[in-house]
């Protein structure tokens, strides 16, 4: 528990010392899921709303990319063949579940631009907090291979990265200054009760993971659409 704690509050230190990285105009520094260094994309507030979408777009699209190689890669090394099933995942609820995010084409077609992206940092803070706990459940797995490790601890931290795009897009399209990036108020201790037996730690982790995986997708199809929105508001999706 005190392990995760400390994983938590650095979270929330980095998301506390995120005004004065906008008044520096401190690009942000950007790895791959392998730990190299690459090329950033910035998410400085100095940028336009149109370049500022874009890279907020890129941001989700490699979220949901590394997302989905890693689900597949947990799949692959940990989940017996049988159990790779929709049935398997039935009793584990999406965390994200009950929030009022549309779903179908015909109910996002219909939402405001504003409800697109209160709706994907909805989703964005919903998942800072349960990536935190994968980093230290997937710490357990005696055999859990660094590229696993190296891919899942990336997504996390792109995704305060994309949080704090998504604020600063925010008050740049909406004109609402008063958002600031903070972590999901969900507690821990949900995610930190007596350890499961080895199967049902599998099953849970892989359901996170497969939710994760989702909800990126989401993520990543409403920051398209809103793109799409600002050049032709009515032929998208």
């Amino acid at each position: 528990m005190t392990r995760i704690m400390q994983v938590f509050r650095s979270g929330v230190l980095a998301g506390l010392l995120w005004p004065c990285l906008l008044s520096a105009a401190v690009p942000l520094e950007c790895k791959d899921e392998w730990g190299s260094s690459i090329r950033c994309p910035s998410l400085s507030p100095t940028l336009s709303q149109e370049k500022l979408l874009d890279r907020v777009i890129q941001h989700a699209e490699l979220i949901h990319r590394v997302s989905d190689e890693s689900c597949s890669l947990f799949e692959e090394l940990f989940v017996p063949f049988p159990l790779r099933s929709q049935r398997t995942l039935a009793g584990h609820t999406c965390i994200t579940k009950a929030f009022s995010i549309p779903s179908s084409k015909s109910e996002i077609q219909q939402v405001s631009d504003k409800w697109l992206l209160h709706s994907v940092l909805m989703l964005v803070q919903s998942w800072i907090e349960p990536l935190v706990y994968l980093q230290t459940t997937l710490d357990r797995y005696d055999d859990a291979p660094d590229t696993l490790l190296n891919k899942t601890k990336w997504v996390s931290e792109k995704l305060l990265s994309l949080e704090q795009g998504i604020v600063v897009l925010i008050k740049k399209m909406l004109d609402d200054s008063s958002l600031s990036t903070s972590t999901y108020q969900q507690s821990l201790i949900q995610y930190d009760r007596v350890q499961p037996e080895m199967l049902e730690s599998v099953i849970r982790d892989y359901s996170l993971l497969s939710c994760f995986k989702k909800d990126a997708h989401k993520m990543e199809t409403f920051l398209k659409l809103l793109k799409c929105r600002q050049s032709d508001k009515y032929s998208c999706f």
